[in-house]
C-alpha cells in the first residue's frame, strides 16, 4: 500500500514549523508516495510554498475555508490507497509512516492513528499541568491504550485513512471543528471525532487502530501552557461534544468520554493529592486542574446542548 501525507497550512506565521514538518516527512524511513500542501485561503503562502517545495503538490482548499475543507481538498487531492495526515506544527518521528502503513495490515482496519507527544515552548510540562488533559494541547493523553489497540476515535493530527472509505462516507464535515482556522475565538474541535463515529456507524465491522509506535511531537505554544487557554479549551470541547451528540447520537458520541470521566480523571485527582502528600506540590495543581477541567467541559456541553434545543425548536 502506498500514502499520501496531507498537511493542512494556513498562516505565514507558522513557515519555520511547517518547513520542520516537512523535513520530517521526507526523512521518514519508508517515504512518502506523495506529499501534498493544502493552503487555506492564502494565496501568498500558496505562492510561497509552490516556490520552497517544487517536487510537493501544493493546492489550495478547494471547500469551505478551515480544517476539514482543506483535509477534503487533500483526500480529493491525493493519488495514495492511504491519507495520512499531519498537524502544520507537528514532526514525525522517522517510523512514523511506517508504522501507520503496518496497522491497515490487520484485518478491518480502516483508520490508523499514533500517538502524539507534547513538544513544550517552555521547555517543559507545566508543573500544574495534568496528563490527563494532554488532548487540550492536540496530544495524546493518560487513559488511552498503551499499546496497539482499537479504539473509537483517532486524533486528526497523526491519523491515517484508507482514501476510498474517506470519500464514501462524504468526508470530514465542516461546523464541528475549526471552520475558520485561527480566526474562531474559542478552540473548537472534534472533527475527527464525529468522521471516525460516522464512519464507523456506516460501515459496521469497520476498526479505528491506535498504534503507538507511529510518533510525532507537537508544538505546544506558551500560549496554550496557560491555565486561561486550558479552561477555554475544555469550555470549547463541550460545545464541540453537543454538535458531535446531534449528528451521531449521545450513545456513540460520549462512550468514550464517560469512561474517562468516571474513571481515568478520579484516578487522575486522587494520584495529585497522593503525589502531594509525597512532597510534590505540583500533584495539588494536577487534581485542582482535573476538577476544573471536567467541571468547565461538562459545562460547555450543557450550554451546546441547550443552544442545539433551542435552535430546533
Amino acid at each position: 500500500m502506498n500514502t499520501s501525507v496531507v498537511i493542512c497550512v494556513y498562516t505565514e506565521e507558522r513557515w519555520e514549523d511547517i518547513r520542520q514538518a516537512v523535513a520530517s516527512v521526507e526523512n521518514q524511513t519508508r517515504p512518502a508516495h506523495e506529499l501534498i500542501l493544502v493552503v487555506d485561503h492564502n494565496p501568498g503562502l500558496h505562492l510561497k510554498l509552490k516556490r520552497e517545495y517544487p517536487r510537493a503538490i501544493v493546492v489550495e482548499n478547494t471547500h469551505e475555508q478551515g480544517l476539514s475543507g482543506g483535509k477534503n481538498t487533500g483526500v480529493a487531492t491525493a493519488d495514495g490507497e492511504i491519507v495520512a495526515f499531519l498537524d502544520d506544527d507537528a514532526v514525525a518521528e522517522p517510523g512514523w509512516l511506517e508504522a501507520l502503513e503496518e496497522g491497515f495490515q490487520e484485518s478491518g482496519v480502516v483508520g490508523v492513528g499514533g500517538r502524539t507527544d507534547p513538544l513544550w515552548a517552555s521547555g517543559g510540562r507545566p508543573r500544574w499541568f495534568p496528563y490527563e488533559f494532554d488532548w487540550t494541547v492536540g496530544c495524546s493523553y493518560r487513559g488511552m491504550p498503551a499499546v496497539r489497540s482499537p479504539i473509537r476515535n483517532v486524533m486528526g493530527g497523526n491519523a491515517a485513512f484508507l482514501r476510498d472509505v474517506v470519500s464514501e462516507v462524504g468526508g470530514f464535515h465542516s461546523g464541528i471543528g475549526r471552520s475558520v482556522q485561527g480566526r474562531r475565538s474559542r478552540p473548537l474541535g472534534c472533527e475527527e471525532t464525529e468522521f471516525c463515529i460516522r464512519l464507523s456507524q456506516r460501515r459496521p465491522g469497520s476498526v479505528m487502530l491506535f498504534e503507538p509506535r507511529a510518533v510525532i511531537g507537537h508544538k505546544v505554544s506558551g500560549q496554550r501552557e496557560r491555565f486561561a487557554y486550558f479552561r477555554s479549551r475544555c469550555y470549547a470541547e463541550g460545545l464541540s461534544k453537543a454538535l458531535v451528540t446531534q449528528e451521531v447520537g449521545t450513545q456513540d458520541g460520549l462512550s468514550s468520554e464517560r469512561a474517562h470521566a468516571l474513571k481515568t480523571l478520579p484516578l487522575g485527582a486522587l494520584r495529585g493529592v497522593g503525589e502531594a502528600l509525597r512532597g510534590d506540590l505540583g500533584g495539588l495543581g494536577r487534581a485542582a486542574a482535573i476538577v476544573v477541567g471536567l467541571t468547565w467541559t461538562s459545562w460547555g456541553y450543557v450550554v451546546g446542548s441547550v443552544r442545539l434545543k433551542v435552535a430546533r425548536s
